[in-house]
């Protein structure tokens, strides 16, 4: 039997199915993260409240910051699920950038966006 260079149709929608699931809920973390960073779900006096001292100012300011390192890297993970859901309108999810194999279904399955599968990865960070 030939090696097998593509996923079936069915196979591709189960993996579209779990990749909108991922994508739903990234989007709403990233939500999350920039609504704590604007404060735009609070209507509270933290920000003008004159009992503010330094320390916590700087640890605001520090939270803040880290909220926007996390929200970059949401919006890096949407990104990259969203290019995996236009590989699987192309017919292309689940091949390998490098050795062209396909990637095993566990791999895609706790990294739905990967392009590598774990030889090609672990070979290319030698």
């Amino acid at each position: 039997m030939a090696e097998k260079t593509r996923y079936t149709d069915e196979e591709l929608e189960e993996f579209r199915d779990l990749i909108l699931a991922k994508l739903q809920k990234a989007k709403e973390e990233y939500d999350g993260l920039k609504a704590s960073i604007t404060n735009a779900d609070g209507n509270d006096v933290t920000d003008t409240s004159p009992t503010f001292k330094v320390l916590e100012e700087g640890a605001a300011t520090l939270s803040k910051e880290e909220a926007g390192r996390l929200a970059q890297r949401q919006m890096k993970f949407i990104q990259n699920l969203q290019a995996a859901l236009i590989r699987i309108e192309n017919k292309t999810y689940g091949i390998c950038r490098e050795t062209g194999k396909l990637i095993p279904k566990e791999r895609l399955r706790a990294v739905p966006h990967a392009t590598l599968s774990i030889e090609a990865k672990n070979s290319g960070a030698k």
